[in-house]
């Protein structure tokens, strides 16, 4: 991951802190009041409220937006009905052709996946690489816009979480654990056959494995995906750690706005600043 000198000096007081709360939350006990965050941006503003399930996260974010890492940033990718992704802090002076995206603080968040917390329209997710652990990246997150499903498509969207599910559970596999390393090979190589082919055996080995247990979205969260909408295919892969909880129409706004290669916007979507609303 890349490393932008201008803010070292920030950063190492984050990762200095992110440190200090590591070591200090299992003696604490967070607030039952979620910390609210406002994000201004030249789109308009939205409040955001930090779940408190998902401490490290929580106070990562918190601590950027103390030291105002994410002032001056820009929403670098932009899909239309998925998501808005911000955080590299690379964007700040980015010039109109620089290719961004992979900008980030030196450390990565632990996972923190949970079954209650969903991809619904407005929430706050961490994104990250394709690390075995599935950690999150210190800084860049993005905000679901997503869609109305209905129950076919969630059905869909059920087959792809537990395909990856399946591929994440494989490594803990010896004897099968082959065939992840075939799949990514081949997905490197641009091998569509192969990579199907092994997709598949994962497919037919989470089928016949006693260790892996399939996923179903619960009920209350298809009534959401029915209705408000979102992106049900990224749960149980991503950590989701806040919502918007006012602002939702900005997302659209953000989200539909033109956009050239590599999804980035072709008029820049700042964010102004974020601050911690008391």
């Amino acid at each position: 991951m890349k490393l932008f000198s201008t803010f070292s000096s920030l950063l190492f007081a984050c990762i200095f802190i992110y440190s200090c709360q590591e070591k200090q939350k299992d003696t604490e006990t967070p607030s039952e009041k979620r910390q609210r965050i406002e994000l201004v941006t030249n789109k308009g503003t939205m409040v955001i409220a930090l779940y408190n399930d998902t401490p490290l996260h929580r106070d990562n974010f918190i601590n950027l937006v103390q030291h105002k890492a994410y002032d001056s940033l820009l929403f670098h990718r932009v899909i239309s009905n998925f998501m808005i992704q911000a955080g590299d802090p690379e964007s700040r002076s980015a010039k109109a052709n620089d290719t961004l995206g992979e900008g980030d603080v030196p450390y990565r968040v632990k996972a923190e996946i949970l079954p209650h917390l969903f991809h619904k329209k407005g929430v706050l997710a961490a994104a990250r690489d394709g690390n075995p652990e599935r950690a999150s990246s210190g800084m860049q997150f993005y905000i679901v816009q997503g869609k109305i499903y209905n129950d076919s498509l969630l059905t869909i969207a059920e087959k792809r979480i537990n395909g990856w599910l399946a591929e994440h559970y494989i490594r803990t596999d010896r004897a099968h654990s082959y065939l992840l390393d075939s799949l990514q090979h081949h997905s490197a190589s641009g091998n569509n056959t192969k990579y199907m082919l092994y997709k598949d055996s994962i497919t037919n080995w989470a089928a016949h494995s006693e260790e892996f247990k399939a996923y179903t979205i619960p009920e209350d969260q298809r009534t959401v995906y029915k209705t408000l909408g979102g992106v049900p295919h990224l749960d149980q892969n991503y950590t989701v750690f806040g919502e918007v909880i006012e602002g939702l129409p900005i997302i659209d706004s953000i989200a539909t706005t033109d956009i050239g290669e590599f999804d980035r916007p072709t008029e820049d979507v700042r964010i102004i600043t974020m601050r911690l609303v008391e």
